[in-house]
């Protein structure tokens, strides 16, 4: 029987004309389009051709005007700083409006590059909302990121202002930024015209005559700027994503097809309610930061929370519980790995019986793979809807979710659930054949993708075919692997080049995760293919125990490849495993499998830009060393 869902998701396939061109009825338009799908360019698709639009307007200026001026815009939580601040749609529209009126006093005018280089502030958000009200095109770049990588992004977006501030607090660190940036102005080839930099009382910041300004002395003498039309098909930002070749790709997004989405997505995928409170548990500095804390929470007229800091450690694994108990969250977006640190160092949620968190509805988990055992834990303790989640920078929002707000499904632990509608998910093989329903392929998007997603990449046309779309023509490429069951649940196994040949058989590390991560004594694992002689590749597993275990390590590994042979069966030949510590990871919580597999095969390596703790290679080196692996120092 045809439910809410299927509907939806029939229609958004067979008229994406008509169904986005519905959804876009929730947005004030300057102008409304002259088509909803430009397929004059293909593969160069564009969303609301010929309409003109302010980002910024729909995000705070229009809540003002419809009442909502006194409401919480945005709750900034800091329990390093030991600050909570809470600011109004009306006072958010007067910074944004102010500090626009700095960039413009600056010379950034529409088309113009501004470089944000923030800690998790309230004022990057208004940086960010700025630059959209100008017109202006922003690149968000994670602060405290080396140097030398800011470098290569300030060459490439050409910015005519920075944007940035003292310090960041990452946990207990104090991090100085201005010696980065005033590092990285030096390296690059482009110099800005100007800096903006907000001090904090953590770190005072060495200025420079002439090209730095303070932020509140700027703002202070600064006037009010309006919003400027824009076209819907104009960049709002540019997202640097690492590239293969180590050049950045600068993963662009429109205004028009950007609101559209996101402002659908919260309605319908995440089922909230404008006035609700709504938290992301991530950064500014990547997609998930500028979705959904700063621009689909703002549009939908939600509050949304920007929480400067951890899941344990600041001060405790129940840090995420006060959050949503103070601020009555209703419903949380964070990464898995947030909840693995959570469940390893408070395993029994003892935390959590000290929070009224009666009003909390709905965990949202993506960022990567959500393995079945985290999945379940959370469950178990929260007593609500645990729904994992599938997206990427490129796609801007999801690809495959549970979508709360039209068909909630039973939950299959491992699998997404669905394609989100306007995403025609399907599964090929090596021939670009489609494959029967539980075989392991290609995930790859039919053309044209759904408004909000990339439509390109920033000065690289080519770049953008070569990288998304000449593997599967007609198709856009994920990268990820995985199949999709008989009842149309999608499961993303792993990237496509962490699908393992052992002896001819194509192997899911993500599966072997799995069964690791559901033994009793596990918090976190990873799983990578190894150079072997006779079998191509062979499994090796990394273990990160419970706080609190006192087993002995040789019965827990043993236990584990017994568990690996039970489940999957020997075919997987996975026989070794090893204990570490911790798991290394890039700040946003993603693992660095590529990096370890390249330890484990003696290959050169290039320290990621985005790493945690660079010393934990040296960790994991002396491991892989230990058990006949790693090359010695």
């Amino acid at each position: 029987m045809n439910n809410a869902y299927d509907i939806a998701y029939r229609r958004s396939l067979d008229d994406p004309s008509g169904f986005w061109g519905e959804a876009a009825a929730d947005i004030k338009w300057i102008k409304t389009w002259d088509k909803v799908l430009d397929e004059s360019k293909a593969p160069f698709y564009r969303w609301f051709s010929g309409a003109v639009v302010n980002t910024c307007y729909n995000a705070v200026d229009r809540h003002v005007e419809e009442g909502r001026g006194a409401q919480a815009a945005i709750i900034y939580d800091s329990p390093v700083a030991g600050v909570v601040r809470h600011i109004s749609y009306a006072e958010l529209q007067d910074l944004t409006a102010r500090f626009a009126g700095v960039l413009a006093g600056l010379g950034v005018a529409k088309g113009d590059r501004v470089i944000i280089y923030m800690p998790m502030v309230p004022e990057a958000a208004v940086a960010m909302l700025a630059c959209a009200r100008l017109g202006a095109i922003h690149s968000v770049v994670f602060g405290g990121f080396a140097a030398n990588e800011l470098a290569t992004r300030i060459n490439d977006a050409a910015p005519k202002v920075i944007v940035s501030a003292s310090c960041g607090l990452e946990g207990q660190k104090v991090i100085a930024y201005k010696p980065l940036l005033d590092q990285a102005i030096e390296l690059a080839s482009h110099k800005p015209a100007h800096t903006v930099i907000l001090a904090r009382p953590q770190v005072v910041a060495t200025m420079v005559a002439g090209r730095d300004l303070d932020w509140a002395e700027a703002v202070a003498g600064a006037k009010p700027h309006a919003c400027v039309p824009v076209a819907a098909t104009d960049p709002l930002y540019i997202l640097y994503t690492s590239g293969t070749t180590g050049q950045p790709k600068g993963v662009v997004r429109d205004n028009g097809g950007h609101m559209v989405a996101l402002k659908w997505s919260m309605k319908y995928v995440y089922n909230v309610a404008p006035g609700e409170v709504y938290w992301a548990a991530s950064d500014v500095g990547w997609v998930v930061g500028h979705s959904y804390i700063v621009y689909a929470p703002l549009l939908h007229g939600c509050t949304t929370v920007l929480y400067e800091g951890k899941p344990v450690g600041t001060p405790d694994a129940g840090a995420f519980w006060r959050v949503i108990a103070q601020h009555k969250v209703q419903t949380l977006f964070t990464a898995p790995t947030a909840f693995r640190a959570i469940k390893r160092d408070d395993p029994e949620a003892l935390l959590l019986k000290q929070y009224d968190l009666s009003h909390f509805r709905t965990l949202f988990l993506a960022g990567e793979r959500s393995d079945p055992d985290t999945l379940q834990w959370a469950e178990r303790y929260l007593k609500v809807p645990v729904i994992d989640h599938w997206w990427q920078t490129e796609t801007g929002w999801a690809i495959c979710a549970n979508c709360m707000g039209l068909q909630q499904f039973p939950v299959k632990h491992g699998s997404p659930t669905k394609a989100v509608p306007g995403w025609n998910v399907q599964v090929l093989d090596e021939g670009h054949h489609n494959c029967p329903p539980g075989q392991v392929g290609a995930l790859v998007v039919k053309l044209p993708l759904p408004p909000g997603t990339l439509p390109t990449l920033w000065n690289a046309d080519q770049r953008f075919i070569d990288s998304y779309l000449y593997e599967y023509p007609g198709y856009y490429k994920t990268a990820d692997a995985g199949f999709i069951d008989e009842d149309g649940y999608v499961y993303v196994m792993s990237r496509t080049d962490d699908i393992i040949n052992v002896a001819g058989h194509r192997l899911s590390t993500g599966a072997m995760e799995e069964v690791l991560a559901s033994h009793p004594d596990v918090a976190e694992c990873a799983v990578i293919g190894v150079h072997d002689t006779m079998k191509g590749q062979l499994p090796l597993g990394f273990l990160v125990l419970k706080a609190g275990v006192t087993k002995p390590a040789e019965q827990i590994l043993k236990e584990v490849v017994t568990l690996v042979r039970e489940r999957i069966g020997p075919v997987a030949a996975f026989k070794t495993a090893t204990i570490v510590q911790r798991l290394p990871k890039t700040r946003s919580g993603k693992i660095l499998r590529g990096t370890m597999q390249k330890i484990a095969d003696h290959e050169d390596y290039k320290m990621p830009a985005t790493i945690d703790d660079p010393g934990i290679l040296d960790e994991i080196e002396d491991s892989l060393t230990a058990i006949g692996y790693a090359r010695a120092r």
